[in-house]
């Protein structure tokens, strides 16, 4: 073989490597969701993936590292950015409603299985969780304590519990981003025929109720003038 071809078959190699990789990423992902975690065998993710189940112990070494691997990068993600945000000097209540459209926009549209996947894991008291996955949502936490504690310094916030506002924002969205399928059974039932809430208006809403909610009073009609 010439060294071109060798070049070329090294690079379709990484492709296919890189391409199964992101395929048992996305049935994981959606399995996990699903079943839980000890719901889903390792041929099912595998079959979903439709690759054979040695690659799951080949690219990540076995379920339980794959489980994670979905987890911790899918957190880091969404870390950066809400990291990236508390450190913006722009008011805190513009910064918390861009940190809640930045959050829904990734369990809706980036990563549409994570949050049942991780109601699912929260329920289970985090049991299949290691120490370097737990320290995202603490670094996630950290981050909007700092944001919350500079608007109240600045005097854009009330005062108000940085813990309780984390968990109002994350709370909210995850249980509406992990229960579409039920919300979609109870509002289809005749005495109700309600079509179900569009992602992007609830994201909307929950950004209302927080900047309206926790503004100091009077600062938010001056700031929008």
């Amino acid at each position: 073989m010439t060294p071109a071809g060798a070049t070329r078959k090294q690079r379709r190699q990484r492709r296919d490597a890189a391409g199964t990789r992101e395929a048992l990423l996305a049935a994981g992902t959606e399995l996990f969701a699903e079943r839980g975690y000890e719901g889903v065998p390792v041929w099912t993710i595998a079959q979903k993936a439709g690759v054979n189940k040695a690659m799951i112990s080949y690219h990540f070494g076995g379920k339980r590292k794959l489980y994670l691997a979905i987890l911790d990068a899918t957190f880091a993600e969404i870390v950066a950015s809400v990291e990236r945000l508390a450190d913006s000097p722009r008011p805190a209540s513009d910064v918390l409603r861009e940190l809640v459209a930045v959050v829904g926009d990734l369990a809706s549209r980036h990563h549409p299985h994570f949050c049942t996947m991780m109601l699912r894991e929260v329920l289970a008291g985090g049991k299949h969780l290691e120490p370097e996955v737990v320290d995202k949502p603490v670094r996630m936490l950290a981050a909007v304590q700092r944001l919350v504690a500079r608007g109240v310094r600045d005097g854009d916030l009330r005062p108000v519990d940085p813990l309780l506002t984390h968990l109002s924002l994350v709370g909210s969205l995850v249980f509406f981003f992990a229960t579409r399928r039920f919300r979609e059974r109870v509002l289809a039932d005749r005495r109700l025929a309600l079509p179900p809430p569009d992602a992007a208006a609830y994201v909307r809403h929950i950004q209302d109720l927080l900047t309206h909610g926790l503004a100091a009073r009077g600062s938010g009609p001056r700031r929008r003038a």
